[in-house]
């Protein structure tokens, strides 16, 4: 049979399987309507049932009833409903393409062919139409070569002979690409996938899964997952189909909001946003690392990395660098946990508890009762103990307090209708005393901020605490002067409210190892890209608040744009070193398939090992280095960015540092023709755009002009990773401009690049 009748009857299939898709929808579609109707059917009969009077005891206790079982249905109703969503979304997302796969294998001696998509299809006979990409079978077609192949089933390695594999690109319903390989994913395929233009969103790609990323993305059984992986190979998208892996593989123990991916900033999380939808799967939790600083600790403004990397482009001494790089391993949070054990006869930093403006618990009475402790008790325990003996106190005082003229009076001054509310919320029966338990819940609710502060520790202050074990901290690292200067630097700052990047998670594992808080059980995998740009204390912060997770960790270490002018260590050793008591595996990508041919090779020139990164054999246009003079670089910049936007849907302009991006935007200022970009950004609009790289990471863009890549701008190779990273954001692209002399970091390019404005 040749590939052209075999593609018709391939067309044949794809119209009736999406004929098939139509009509699940249209039922799907009426269910769902159904569904609707019995839950407002379901609501209205709730409301009406909750309107009973409850004045009387029998009554309440029926109204009581009633309501949980009305509750009852309207639960199960809205569940419905959204199973019926769930698979309109899947069945959605299958319309125009169903499947991308089709691998033929013999097992125990019968024939089988199965379709490969992005979630599983049956007919109503409950034959199989396509296969999800994620089922145990289908790693076949990524992992396997023709002949003898094994997978893995609950029950253990199966073994088949995989006879056939073939691809497929459909769009729209129509077979656009079809080959038979030996490979994952021929050429053919990623050449027409990669050579598309860039979209405000990530695409859903699993039909382009390579072997290499289907080991991370099937990978169950280790604790730390780290991925070193080169500009543009594909880490983003194994990362999220990993998500999606994971979910489907535990789908019975697991669901989205047992995953937390840590983003690098906030267009990231809009860019990637769409692909688990793509997938039939709910988006996990998104927090960047400043938000989940910010969010646990509250009312402090927290520096971000941004704001660091660009102080840090103004200023930054010798003696700064050592004592962050102290502040920032792993070994300094153990020194404060040791230090805090090692005093104690240290009293901890207590705060009064102020109520209606007046102390109700004063520091000196928490002391007092904090040191009434066994000393030989952990700091945990004895906090603890002080904590318990204070909500006792409280518990003792509302007791005392129900019989109190004051609370007497208030019970006198409530509506029928508030005094009925407390009855009712709180079940109290009819009884001699009932007053008085009226009194005492009364009590409760106006006593209520004072148990909150109690139980989330707001008692304890974890700055000043953190401040004592700085002093008393023999840390050798620079001058007892230059030591206190920092200190009383981080007093100063939070007085007003601040607090330095370093010094906050130091805080928060200090706050948490004191009270014994901060952790959360139920997260059972944490992914963070970027990880290039995270300390080992913030590593060690994260996996101890999330003791129960599993971490996926994503980076580059030549993309170390953040803190690469003061970290020396390898990114892999010092991750091991922090989790060497777990099982680590490290899987590196080299293969780049973002960018061209001549883009990748280009910027792996700028590398000490570039010849490690191989670039994917899709040819285009030479980066372009152009240099003008002072007096019309701009000028010149501004002509670069519209002639590229005549071509390309979007043009990222690439600075170092915010302050050159609006330097940029002024230029433009007389034309609505370019959006400046900050950190506040969710979406990336079309047309020209100008911002800082460091916000750029992660993403990608059609065509990327670098702002003054000059000898003054990019002086030296502590520069590199700037520049490594401006270049590898472009697909299509890439264009230096250069104001003045070019920086030595393009001594290796082509002279045949080199064009003088």
């Amino acid at each position: 049979m040749t590939i052209n009748q075999s593609k018709d009857e391939e067309q044949q299939r794809v119209n009736s399987v999406a004929e098939k898709i139509d009509n699940k929808i249209k039922r799907v579609d009426q269910s769902i309507a159904q569904a609707h109707q019995e839950t407002h059917r379901i609501y209205r009969n709730y409301g009406e049932n909750t309107k009973v009077n409850t004045f009387e005891v029998d009554d309440q206790m029926e109204t009581n009833a009633s309501v949980q079982q009305q509750k009852q249905l309207v639960a199960l109703a809205v569940e419905n409903e959204n199973i019926l969503n769930a698979n309109r979304l899947k069945l959605e997302n299958l319309q125009g393409s169903p499947y991308f796969g089709r691998i033929d294998i013999v097992e125990d001696g019968e024939e089988d062919t199965l379709y490969i998509g992005t979630s599983t299809l049956q007919d109503d006979d409950g034959n199989f139409l396509i296969y999800d990409w994620r089922a145990p079978i289908s790693g076949i077609y990524y992992n396997g070569m023709l002949g003898k192949v094994h997978y893995q089933t609950p029950n253990g390695k199966a073994e088949v002979e995989l006879k056939k594999k073939r691809q497929f690109q459909i769009v729209k319903n129509h077979i656009r690409n079809m080959f038979d390989t030996n490979e994952t994913v021929g050429d053919e395929i990623l050449q027409s996938v990669l050579s598309e233009y860039s979209d405000e969103y990530l695409k859903n790609i699993v039909a382009t899964i390579q072997h290499e990323q289907n080991v991370i993305i099937r990978d169950t059984r280790s604790d730390v997952l780290l991925v070193q992986g080169v500009a543009g190979s594909g880490k983003t998208s194994a990362i999220l189909q990993r998500v999606a892996y994971l979910l489907y593989h535990s789908r019975s123990t697991m669901n989205a909001d047992n995953i937390v991916l840590f983003s690098p900033n906030k267009l990231f999380s809009n860019y990637i946003s769409e692909v688990l939808p793509s997938l039939g799967e709910r988006n996990m939790r998104q927090v960047t690392l400043n938000e989940f600083i910010s969010l646990r600790l509250t009312g402090v403004q927290v520096e971000t990395l941004f704001e660091r990397y660009e102080k840090d482009e103004r200023n930054l001494p010798e003696s700064t660098v050592k004592m962050r790089l102290y502040k920032e391993s792993g070994d300094f949070l153990d020194k404060l946990a040791e230090l805090e054990e090692n005093y104690p006869e240290h009293i901890l930093h207590f705060e009064d508890i102020i109520f209606e403006g007046k102390p109700f618990f004063t520091k000196e009475e928490m002391a007092e009762i904090y040191d009434s402790i066994n000393h030989a008790y952990h700091i945990t325990d004895r906090f603890l103990k002080t904590k318990n003996a204070l909500i006792k106190r409280l518990q003792r005082r509302i007791h005392e307090d129900r019989n109190a003229d004051w609370v007497q009076a208030e019970i006198d001054n409530l509506s029928d209708e508030d005094f009925q509310q407390i009855i009712t919320d709180h079940n109290i029966e009819e009884s001699t005393n009932q007053r008085e338990i009226i009194a005492e819940e009364f009590l409760k609710e106006r006593y209520a901020p004072i148990y909150n502060a109690l139980i989330n520790n707001y008692f304890f202050n974890p700055y000043k605490e953190y401040l004592f074990l700085l002093n008393e901290m023999d840390q050798g690292l620079v001058s007892d002067s230059v030591w206190q200067t920092m200190i009383e630097s981080i007093d100063n700052n939070i007085e007003a409210h601040k607090l330095n990047l370093s010094d906050s998670i130091a805080i928060l594992y200090l706050r948490d190892i004191v009270t014994d808080g901060g952790v959360n059980h139920s997260i059972q995998h944490i992914f963070i890209d970027e990880v290039q740009d995270y300390t080992m204390a913030q590593l060690k912060y994260i996996a101890h608040a999330f003791p129960n997770a599993k971490m996926t960790l994503l980076g580059d270490r030549a993309q170390d744009v953040l803190t690469s002018s003061y970290r020396q260590k390898d990114l892999v050793t010092e991750v091991n070193e922090l989790f060497s008591k777990k099982r680590i595996n490290t899987i590196t990508l080299n293969q780049s398939y973002r960018s061209t041919a001549e883009i990748t090779n280009f910027a792996t020139k700028l590398l000490p090992n570039g010849e490690e990164i191989k670039a994917f054999s899709r040819q285009g246009e030479d980066p372009i280095i152009k240099v003008f003079d002072d007096d019309n670089y701009y000028q010149g910049l501004k002509e670069t960015a519209k002639e590229l936007n005549k071509k390309y849907e979007t043009v990222a302009i690439l600075t170092r540092n915010q302050a050159q991006a609006e330097q940029i935007y002024t230029h433009f200022s007389d034309e609505s023709i370019i959006t400046l970009v900050d950190a506040d950004f969710r979406s990336i609009p079309k047309g020209i755009l100008v911002l800082p790289i460091y916000l750029a990471k992660g993403l990608e863009f059609d065509a990327v002009i670098g702002h003054d890549i000059s000898a003054k701008n990019y002086p030296d190779s502590r520069s590199t990773d700037v520049l490594y990273t401006i270049c590898t954001r472009a697909m299509h692209s890439l264009t230096l401009c250069i104001d003045g002399t070019v920086s030595p970091l393009l001594s290796n390019e082509s002279s045949d690049l080199i064009s003088e404005q």
